[in-house]
């Protein structure tokens, strides 16, 4: 019987000395989502919806459908500074996303803009849908990084992601404000 015991307690003492080491199967940590709903500009025909949730404190999920965009085509995709999509040319929102001053760059790079993204690609009939994962940008934060309230944009040529200070994508051909989902 104290045998049973003994190898019984052992036995627990392991179990929770292996439940303090495995990773938490529930991440408590509140998740924020928003969506910005793509309009027109350029003269264009690009429209979409654009949803950004929280993956963590210094990334986001971005994921959506575009359509209207040129078939079997690349096009910029930036998240930039100004929630301000009014001037027809949708210049109202300001620049890329950059709260770190950096030079515009691939998406992967240490070296970029906050906003910069991958390009969309539009299959023969002018659709994307994507899902990207970007680091260094936070959703409703209130920090330097936080996109909330700022705009998305496509744009009509795909980012070379070399030349400065954009990419040289061409007009910005939709655009959308991003704005937080009710909980």
């Amino acid at each position: 019987m104290r045998l049973r015991i003994a190898l019984l307690s052992a036995a627990l003492a392991g179990l929770n000395a292996c439940a303090v080491q495995m990773p938490t199967l529930f991440d408590d940590t509140p998740k924020v989502a928003a969506e910005a709903t793509l309009s027109a500009s350029s003269g264009s025909a690009a429209t979409g919806v654009v949803r950004l949730e929280t993956d963590g404190a210094e990334a986001i999920v971005v994921s959506g459908t575009v359509t209207g965009l040129t078939p079997n085509a690349e096009h910029g995709f930036h998240i930039h500074e100004f929630g301000d999509c009014s001037a027809p040319d949708a210049a109202s929102a300001g620049m890329h996303f950059n709260p770190g001053g950096q030079a515009h760059g691939h998406h992967d790079s240490a070296q970029r803009h906050a906003g910069d993204m991958p390009n969309l690609k539009a299959d023969a009939s002018g659709r994307a849908e994507f899902e990207y994962r970007v680091e260094g940008i936070s959703l409703g934060s209130g920090a330097a990084n936080d996109a909330l309230g700022r705009s998305v944009i496509v744009h009509r040529d795909a980012d070379d992601f070399q030349s400065q200070p954009a990419g040289n994508a061409g007009p910005r051909i939709a655009c959308g404000v991003i704005r937080r989902l009710a909980e």
